[in-house]
């Protein structure tokens, strides 16, 4: 059954409760029951204070703005130029500003939900990544996105990270996570160390017909294949990745975020 109900926010809410959103990144073989963290407590991370907030219309205004008016050309010039790399096979679409985005989170190598973006099957999530770590030797972290968000757990998740790309395949029937590799591309970036100072890149994830793009800074740095097994058509939202858990943990701001789904 499609993810289609009247109210996209509570069912956003329920899913990522059932996916508990809290899959050890590292782990490429089942976890067994008696070692593994419990899912309940995840569960229980996910306070009321997380619940997401859709944003999926702008708010109108009286007058003419002028600043609103460049910055949705400038949106449909960037998706323009998707279409001409091959990433879009049409510019026929809608873009959507969303609001910018605070969230931290500490459980080392455990990743939960911030704010429902849409639902779609292919689409494109656009925005500036900035996060900090609270420990220098913090494992894997950075923001990220889920998409493809079913009622019964399935979803994958992408995160930008220093080092690399993470692309996860959650699937809730076999219990664990696999790593998706690239088809073409490293998905290998190079940033500083997250404790030192913030770490800022422009972030952009395509999917569209079973393939998924991840541009770093205007970079392609992986295509990917997705599993043409399963239906892609899901709720997105934003992620975060901790890679400690100490203090704050990891700390994730996304400015200038913007969703293109085609019509």
């Amino acid at each position: 059954m499609k993810p289609n109900t009247k109210n996209p926010v509570l069912l956003f809410v329920s899913i990522l409760m059932l996916v508990s959103l809290a899959c050890s990144t590292s782990a490429v073989q089942p976890t067994s029951t008696s070692t593994s963290k419990p899912k309940a407590t995840a569960t229980i991370t996910l306070t009321p204070t997380n619940t997401p907030r859709p944003t999926v219309t702008p708010r109108p205004t009286r007058t003419p703005n002028l600043a609103a008016t460049q910055q949705m050309e400038e949106y449909n010039a960037e998706t323009q130029g998707y279409f001409d790399l091959g990433y879009l096979s049409t510019t026929e679409g809608e873009v959507t500003r969303m609001d910018d985005v605070k969230e931290e989170w500490a459980q080392l190598d455990w990743y939960k939900p911030s704010a429902l973006l849409t639902q779609a099957r292919d689409f494109y999530v656009s925005g500036h990544f900035k996060w900090t770590s609270a420990y220098r030797n913090a494992s894997e972290s950075g923001c990220g996105i889920v998409f493809a968000a079913t009622e019964v757990g399935d979803h994958y998740a992408v995160f930008l990270d220093r080092s690399k790309v993470l692309f996860l395949d959650n699937s809730r029937s076999a219990s664990y996570s696999l790593p998706v590799k690239t088809t073409r591309g490293t998905g290998i970036v190079k940033f500083g160390n997250p404790f030192d100072e913030p770490v800022e890149a422009d972030f952009t994830l395509i999917v569209e017909n079973a393939y998924a793009y991840v541009l770093v800074d205007g970079e392609v740095v992986g295509e990917y294949t997705l599993s043409q097994s399963r239906s892609l058509d899901g709720l997105i939202g934003l992620a975060l990745l901790s890679g400690t858990n100490k203090d704050f943990g990891t700390r994730c701001e996304v400015t200038n975020l913007h969703v293109w789904v085609p019509n």
